[in-house]
């Protein structure tokens, strides 16, 4: 019998359909559809899943307010999703809704095997609840007595419940994450994890609701419904037909390969999914990574804070494939990534016009101008083609490297130094004037050829990230099937000789700067508000040395808790800090990498100036001051007592 292919499980995480969603949620599945893509290259059997959470109390009142059932909500809500997905060329498996009947009887024979052995247990929850955030709050959580997360108001709420015993698994957990280094990514989130949740100790999760009924009905207890953990989670197993009547494809993919999430919802997936994993007695996840935000003007894109990038609208102006290489490319390993789109085309311009774009169209218009289009196999080796070939060599591994480890912009990286160095060659062996001279014409079909044939391997290399462009380079290179695959690429030297190419129009077209920025600056008039001129006091002389009190009331300090700590990608001497300050979530670097390791602040309150003017940092936005004190080369941060609340104000 012929040998099975490999296996690759990668998994978004399933969206919440209240809304439209935005660039954010744009990457995490170009993302993975992006490494299905390699991995299928790669010869794997890769199976992606995406879906929809549906089920809960924001999704019924939504629903009330539209004069709909919470059902005709949801599907017309997921059919958009389902529509921008198929826009950006999306090629998942298989995806899933929590409203699918075989998911839910999935996860009622789970919560009801949960309650007979004993890892659920019915209690009464009394607090606060956030509707929109999904989410329970204590008293001292909440900032200014609304939500800490999305700044909107609470509801008492007080309902007879299920809870599930976290601290139970919590030992074994933490054992699991030290035996298995791999198994939270980056570090960074790993040692979050471990410092801020789970040596602290964990809490019993609240997992059934009385208070409405638009979920999952707990079938041996009528009047509750599951709550969102084991309902949304579980669908990694559910959609693989776990405990249900869909196809059986547990012992094919299970363990997962990877989940793919943001940073946000990281704590879900790597405390309370793989805990519910143990109860199961199942495998768990080989890799959960946490990837970064997508920022805007610094802050994290909200619809509540009016501030989404809606990527429909960026497709229509811009294409596909150059909003997938855009997001790809600006999204650092872990980090979190700045949406401009200034930078979009600056990326447009640059990367895929001039570098990409020009190298395709000069080589095809030299091809049919010196050989008719066809390059003719008597070729003459010479000076810079091996140099050309290391290079090709170099970029395929470095390439295939960085794709393994999840770092999706230095893996574009390596692609773009091969294009920059075939483009050098072009100004090197000067194929224009070996044109002029009859005794060079196979050093100039040697030339041509050594072109096509990179030309052939970018298009391999581009196709996970960017398919429908490699798929225009291959029909403009006229590349046969069985040289557009991973192995054909793995040496020089395999596009055929007799090849016919044409004349083309230019791969990605330039966009004209003056006129975007004219655009720009319209819409930018368009929104402009004039504000009222105050009266201007008459300033009162200033004492060298001596500020008045309303000097010091400009400073704004605001008590802060460290999220996150990351190095900065491009300077040794910073760090990169996501900080919460109860109503809102920011970036902040600081030089302070000599005194500190990026993980030791994590969890921290500390002091942060929060109204200096925006900056960057070798390339990256900081949006505030950490306040530390330094004597005698030692530098400490200033901290705070652990029960002054996010937010709070210093003066």
């Amino acid at each position: 019998m012929p040998e099975s292919k490999k296996t690759f499980y990668v998994t978004t995480p399933i969206y919440y359909p209240s809304g439209d969603l935005h660039i954010g949620h744009t990457y995490t599945t170009v993302a993975a559809d992006t490494l299905t893509r390699f991995k299928k290259q790669q010869g794997y059997d890769a199976y992606m899943l995406t879906g929809t959470d549906e089920h809960g109390q924001k999704i019924q009142k939504l629903a009330e307010k539209a004069g709909v059932t919470p059902k005709a909500y949801v599907d017309k809500t997921v059919a958009k999703i389902k529509d921008l997905w198929k826009l950006m060329n999306i090629n998942y498996s298989q995806f899933i809704r929590t409203t699918d009947p075989e998911h839910v009887k999935s996860v009622q024979k789970i919560f009801k095997r949960f309650y007979e052995q004993g890892d659920i247990y019915k209690g009464t929850y009394e607090g606060w609840y956030c509707t929109p955030c999904e989410s329970f709050w204590t008293e001292t959580q909440l900032v200014d007595g609304k939500c800490p997360d999305c700044g909107r108001p609470v509801e008492r709420a007080h309902e007879e419940a299920y809870f599930f015993k976290m601290s139970k698994y919590a030992d074994r957990l933490l054992k699991y994450i030290e035996d298995h280094p791999g198994f939270i990514q980056p570090e960074s989130r790993k040692n979050e994890m471990i410092n801020n949740f789970i040596k602290p100790g964990l809490q019993d999760l609240c997992v059934s609701r009385t208070s409405f009924d638009w979920g999952i009905p707990v079938d041996f207890d009528p009047g509750h419904v599951v709550y969102v953990w084991i309902d949304a989670l579980t669908n990694y197993i559910t959609a693989l037909g776990y405990l249900n009547d869909k196809p059986q494809l547990m012992d094919k993919y299970w363990p997962a390969d990877l989940h793919l999430v943001g940073k946000d919802i990281i704590r879900f997936h790597t405390i309370y999914w793989p805990i519910m994993l143990m109860a199961l007695d199942l495998p768990l996840p080989k890799t959960i990574y946490g990837h970064g935000w997508v920022l805007l003007k610094g802050g994290k894109m909200s619809k509540s804070v009016g501030n989404v990038v809606d990527p429909v609208e960026l497709v229509k102006k811009y294409g596909v494939d150059p909003l997938r290489y855009h997001v790809l490319k600006e999204m650092k390993y872990g980090s979190d990534g700045v949406y401009n789109e200034d930078l979009l085309v600056a990326n447009i311009n640059s990367d895929l016009a001039n570098d990409l774009g020009n190298l395709l169209s000069r080589t095809i218009a030299m091809t049919v101008k010196y050989f008719g289009g066809v390059i003719p196999a008597e070729q003459a080796a010479g000076e810079y083609d091996q140099d050309l070939k290391d290079t090709a060599r170099e970029a395929i591994e470095t390439y295939a490297s960085y794709m393994d480890k999840l770092d999706f912009s230095r893996a574009l990286q390596a692609i773009w130094q091969l294009i920059g160095r075939a483009n050098k060659y072009i100004d090197e062996t000067e194929p224009w004037i070996l044109g002029k001279d009859e005794s060079q014409k196979e050093r100039l079909a040697a030339v041509l050829y050594n072109l096509t044939e990179t030309l052939r391997i970018v298009s391999v290399l581009i196709a996970p990230a960017m398919p429908a462009t490699a798929e225009k380079m291959q029909k403009i290179l006229n590349v046969p099937d069985s040289v557009q695959t991973w192995e054909s690429i793995q040496s020089f030297g395999h596009y055929p000789l007799g090849t016919q190419v044409e004349k083309c129009a230019p791969l990605y077209p330039r966009i004209d700067v003056k006129q975007y920025e004219k655009e720009q600056a319209e819409k930018k008039k368009a929104k402009k508000t004039q504000p009222k001129q105050k009266k201007q006091k008459q300033a009162e002389p200033k004492v060298p040395g001596v500020i008045t009190i309303d000097d010091f009331a400009k400073v704004k300090m605001r008590v802060a808790k460290v999220l996150s700590c990351e190095k900065h990608p491009n300077a040794d001497k910073l760090l990169v800090f996501q900080l919460d300050f109860g109503d809102e979530k920011r970036q902040i670097v600081s030089g302070i990498a000599k005194w500190y390791k990026p993980e030791e602040l994590v969890g921290k309150k500390i002091i942060a100036c929060t109204n200096l003017k925006p900056i960057q940092l070798r390339g990256v936005d900081s949006n505030g001051m950490i306040l530390s004190a330094e004597k005698d080369g030692n530098l400490r941060v200033l901290t705070v007592d652990g029960d002054m609340p996010e937010g709070s104000e210093v003066g």
